[in-house]
């Protein structure tokens, strides 16, 4: 993670444990040093590594965080309802910039989502190019009618409204109205359709992994920070 040097109250306001106008009570009331030695001056310069709140080390200057996202909460900074950023701690909340989602989960839908402040590593995971792996547990109203892997599989299901194709994805029966489905793009709503292409309907929708990192042993709420 990146190490900058600058000014102590320039730290602890990014970071979200004061804003720069109350860094001067927060020195006086918190134990804050640089290398061990305790700072009172808050035009200090030092790098993020070298400072420490009442014993612990200052959180990274860049956060990625792995949620399983449940059911009901909303991934926005603005819209009504639960939004996913009350589940972090209210430090974290204060960062700037402020910590994003990677993409979105609809509200209904649950499972692996990443956070991250780091805006360029949010652009290149959202891009298209990336072609990261995403993998759900589907839920169906109906039972499977026994063509639908072949047909995601094809690449050449196409979506209504779109101009292009789906890439192939790979679809696994658990049972009739259960499977598991990978796919390597993010286009809107994209699992919903590609079942409604099939005259099928999903009633659940959990994303069980996104690239390499799963929510196995995550309960609902339940986040780590990881590193990318």
């Amino acid at each position: 993670m990146q190490k900058s040097y600058k000014r102590v109250d320039a730290h602890l306001s990014s970071l979200g444990y004061c804003s720069r106008s109350e860094a001067k009570k927060f020195l006086s009331k918190n134990l804050v040093c640089v290398d061990g030695v305790r700072v009172f001056d808050v035009r200090q310069k030092a790098y993020n590594n070298e400072i420490t709140v009442d014993g612990e080390r200052l959180d990274d200057e860049c956060l990625v965080i792995l949620m399983n996202k449940p059911s009901g909460v909303v991934c926005s900074h603005d819209d009504a309802g639960v939004l996913i950023y009350s589940l972090l701690p209210p430090r974290w909340q204060r960062r700037n910039p402020k910590i994003s989602t990677v993409g979105r989960l609809d509200a209904d839908t649950t499972g692996a989502i990443l956070l991250t402040d780091d805006g360029a590593l949010n652009h290149k995971l959202t891009s298209p190019k990336s072609e990261i792996s995403k993998v759900y547990e589907v839920t169906l109203a109906e039972p499977l009618r026994g063509d639908e892997a072949e047909i995601f599989a094809s690449g050449n299901l196409m979506l209504n409204g779109e101009k292009k194709p789906l890439k192939s994805a790979k679809m696994q029966i658990i049972n009739p109205t259960l499977v598991r489905l990978e796919i390597s793009e993010g286009r809107y709503h994209q699992v919903k359709r590609m079942f409604g292409a099939v005259k099928n309907r999903v009633v659940a929708l959990h994303r069980v992994r996104f690239g390499e990192y799963g929510v196995e042993g995550l309960e609902p709420s339940e986040y780590r920070v990881i590193n990318l």
